[in-house]
């Protein structure tokens, strides 16, 4: 019985660590943990107060006030001079005052505006959301593959020893010459350092991991090998979804719409606005006649704003040149935004062509490898340049191999961001 509870542990325990060493686990605290994220979050969040802040101006506004006054009057004389008492006055008032706005055009322009621009905070969250995926997944990625890099050469630098160790005791032999010893020492040396590089480009492939994800990144990682994205089956199909998808385009729609409410603001200034105020106030001590009194009044105002110098026609006019610049750059936005689709088209479907190319390439060279090395420890006419040769044919062929994988991910994230379908849903295991 504990036999079998120590076996349920042990893959309890490895599922564990797998569904905290997984693509969506990093990603997802990249999104959690990210200042830029979470500094447009708050930005976002301040943006859709200014809806509220527009619906205010529809709700009556309530004010109570008060004052109190102490008035002392002395040296007093009438016309004809002669001198009169000192005074002594204290009064109190207390307001209570009701506004309502009965018609406004320019407050219910500006609450469609006050929604526009939360609409337009909402894609701009979303575009640096798509960002902070396609940073963090091809961070891991990356990393994955620097891994495979460290070890390919690792593994190469391992054969060149022991082949340099052979060498020195087949010269001894005499079955190579000292030409041949000095070139398998060669290789050695250029596989050391082909190996202090690839350490290298791992350690700053870390610490760009760390960055975006805000987890230390793991040693030897090899990670998930590959993700399910759906990509568009052509062209036109990624055209139509960019164009109906893209945030960046929908943003650039969105300032366009947002500038001709303001132009629509800027018109509503001129319009007639019309208020109710309703007021009660009690006053205490007001004359010497009259020691409190109380009054109620209710007033009705109409404003019809004429002319303000000029200024509120310029303003009409800056407006309207405001949506002309919206209006062409929505324009060179749809030209991008075309040019972008089709080179990450372009770019998904060579990297598709490449990784078969490498995975050709790899197979090729492994066979190539294994013969040459079979025939050349069997003492055969194969020479040691050939050997080093075949050897560094097979290394390039697996790191050609490794990062076409990575790259065909990348492609498609770029493919899939173009066209508004990045998101951590959009992210699925084979």
């Amino acid at each position: 019985m504990t036999k079998y509870l120590l076996i349920l542990l042990f893959l309890f325990n490895f599922s564990s660590v797998s569904a905290e060493e997984s693509l969506k686990h990093y990603v997802r605290t990249a999104l959690e943990k990210n200042p830029k994220i979470n500094a447009e979050k708050k930005n976002l969040k301040a943006i859709k107060e200014n809806i509220n802040i527009s619906k205010s101006e529809f709700f009556p506004s309530l004010t109570l006030s008060g004052s109190q006054t102490s008035t002392q009057s002395s040296e007093i004389t009438n016309q004809s001079g002669t001198k009169l008492g000192n005074t002594k006055r204290n009064t109190e008032t207390k307001k209570l005052s009701v506004d309502q706005k009965i018609f406004n055009i320019s407050d219910i322009v500006d609450l469609k505006k006050s929604k526009l621009e939360a609409d337009k905070a909402n894609l701009q969250f979303k575009k640096i959301e798509q960002e902070i995926i396609l940073q963090s997944v091809s961070a891991y990625f990356d990393l994955i593959f620097k891994n495979k890099n460290r070890n390919f050469n690792l593994a190469n630098l391992d054969l060149f020893e022991r082949q340099v160790e052979t060498d020195k005791l087949r010269l001894q032999k005499g079955e190579i010459s000292l030409t041949d010893l000095a070139q398998s020492e060669s290789s050695l040396a250029g596989a050391n350092a082909n190996l202090i590089k690839a350490e290298t480009e791992l350690v700053a492939s870390e610490a760009e991991f760390e960055k975006i994800t805000s987890i230390k990144a793991p040693k030897n990682f090899n990670g998930e090998k590959n993700i399910l994205l759906n990509t568009p089956r052509s062209l036109d199909d990624a055209m139509k979804l960019s164009f109906s998808n893209n945030l960046s385009l929908a943003t650039s729609r969105l300032e366009l719409a947002i500038s001709e409410k303001e132009l629509s603001l800027e018109k509503a200034n001129l319009s007639p606005t019309a208020s109710l105020n309703y007021s009660v106030s009690e006053n205490k001590d007001l004359s010497s006649s009259i020691d409190e009194n109380e009054e109620e009044q209710v007033k009705a105002t109409i404003t019809w704003p004429i002319i303000k110098g000029g200024k509120n026609f310029s303003s009409i006019k800056k407006s309207k040149f405001k949506v002309e610049k919206n209006r062409l750059l929505l324009e060179d936005q749809e030209n991008e935004l075309k040019t972008k689709t089709s080179n990450a088209w372009s770019f998904f479907q060579s990297s598709e062509s490449i990784l078969n190319s490498t995975s050709a390439q790899l197979k090729a060279a492994e066979i190539a490898n294994e013969g040459i090395t079979l025939e050349y420890d069997s003492g055969n006419t194969r020479t040691t340049l050939e050997v080093i040769q075949s050897r560094s044919l097979l290394l390039n062929a697996r790191i050609s191999h490794a990062k076409a994988e990575k790259d065909l991910i990348v492609s498609k994230l770029n493919l899939l961001m173009q066209i508004g379908g990045l998101n951590l849903n959009a992210i699925q295991s084979p």
